[in-house]
């Protein structure tokens, strides 16, 4: 039995180094994301998102990717801005671009994967944006949207709701940027963890043989196009949303999928099955649907064009081992970094609990109250920090 203990080691192993190397930029990203998202408000902008066209898909674009990375709550901000009066197709967007274009996410890539990943996926996630906006242009029904809309009135309760429902009135800057920064961790910790030890046991457990002859990796132009089209469909299966989804990439990557077919299996974050079952919870059926075959439709497009020009341009990467899973943790820059993110969450961290912090974190999880928003006004307490 002495196999066993030693699998389950080498896997928690693999997971830690991988956490260990992208422990920094995770912590940056969310930094840089909490700064925004204190910046931005997010009430002015349901008007904005009114009405179809390029400037409502460039707002809701550049909206999404200045908000949490989280899918759960992402998807629960689109509602909301659906309800207060976007378009359904621009909420539609403003999610995807909070999954796939956001700091964290492209921080993450870049450490562990490499710039290419990460030019790939911004320039990819533009394009998927754009695809989703023609097809939601040419194909959505009217009669669609009113079924969606009536269903989304009801207000059935998803994951992350009072994420959505959370409004910030606080003048501290250090107060609200601790706020955004641990609302966006716990958001997506459970995704991370479970993301982290998937993509450890996978690296550890599953032969590369298995791999190489899944994603038939001996047969390059045909990789290139099985690549993007089996992607999504290893994301749906492996539930975790966002930045979750990185270290698995990192593991397909080792195992020989295409470059196209990181990209698509990154962007597939919003069709795992649990978000499905929130998009017919909130929009019924057959929009879930819907939802279903555009989305896969444009993570496959973005993959095999991105895939194919920046094979053209001479920019994929060739195939080589992700050092992180080879390389343990040493004195080297990285943990130098690392410990200076984990005193930067500790600072954060303590500001966060000495304003009513758990209190936030628990109406975030829960649904939002009734009627009127949620307005966190800390600020009576605070005059004395200045």
């Amino acid at each position: 039995m002495a196999a066993l203990p030693a699998a389950i080691w080498e896997a928690l192993r693999m997971a830690f180094f991988m956490f260990w190397e992208v422990l920094w930029p995770l912590a940056l990203g969310f930094l840089i994301s909490a700064l925004v998202q204190s910046v931005v408000p997010r009430e002015s902008v349901a008007r904005v998102l009114g009405r179809d066209g390029l400037r409502g898909a460039t707002f809701a674009t550049l909206l999404g990717a200045a908000s949490s990375s989280c899918s759960y709550a992402a998807v629960a901000v689109a509602r909301s801005l659906f309800r207060k009066g976007a378009t359904f197709a621009n909420a539609i967007l403003f999610e995807f671009a909070s999954t796939n274009l956001v700091f964290e996410l492209g921080l993450v890539l870049l450490v562990l994967l490499g710039w290419q990943f990460l030019a790939a996926e911004v320039a990819g996630g533009l394009l998927m944006v754009a695809v989703l906006a023609v097809l939601f242009k040419y194909t959505l029904r009217a009669r669609l949207v009113d079924e969606a809309r009536r269903q989304a009135e009801k207000g059935i309760a998803g994951r992350m709701e009072g994420h959505a429902a959370m409004q910030h009135a606080m003048r501290d800057r250090l107060t609200a940027v601790s706020h955004f920064f641990y609302m966006d961790v716990a958001s997506v910790a459970q995704d991370l963890v479970l993301g982290f030890l998937i993509a450890g046991a996978l690296a550890a457990w599953v032969p590369n043989d298995f791999w190489r002859s899944l994603f038939v990796a001996g047969n390059p132009s045909v990789a290139q196009v099985w690549g993007p089209l089996i992607g999504p469909v290893i994301a749906m299966l492996s539930f975790v949303c966002s930045v979750g989804n990185i270290p698995l990439a990192a593991v397909l990557w080792n195992g020989g999928i295409s470059f196209g077919g990181v990209i698509s299996f990154i962007f597939a974050d919003l069709l795992i099955l649990p978000i499905l079952d929130i998009y017919r919870r909130y929009y019924g059926g057959r929009m879930s649907l819907y939802l279903l075959g555009t989305s896969y439709v444009a993570m496959v497009l973005a993959g095999l064009v991105i895939g194919g020009l920046f094979q053209l341009l001479g920019l994929v990467p060739s195939h080589h081992a992700v050092e992180a899973l080879q390389a343990p943790p040493s004195w080297n820059y990285t943990t130098f970094l690392d410990l200076a993110a984990l005193a930067l969450c500790a600072v954060l961290g303590w500001r966060f609990f000495s304003t009513g912090g758990m209190a936030m974190l628990r109406a975030m999880e829960g649904a939002p109250a009734p009627e009127h928003e949620m307005v966190h006004d800390h600020d009576d307490h605070h005059h004395h920090h200045h």
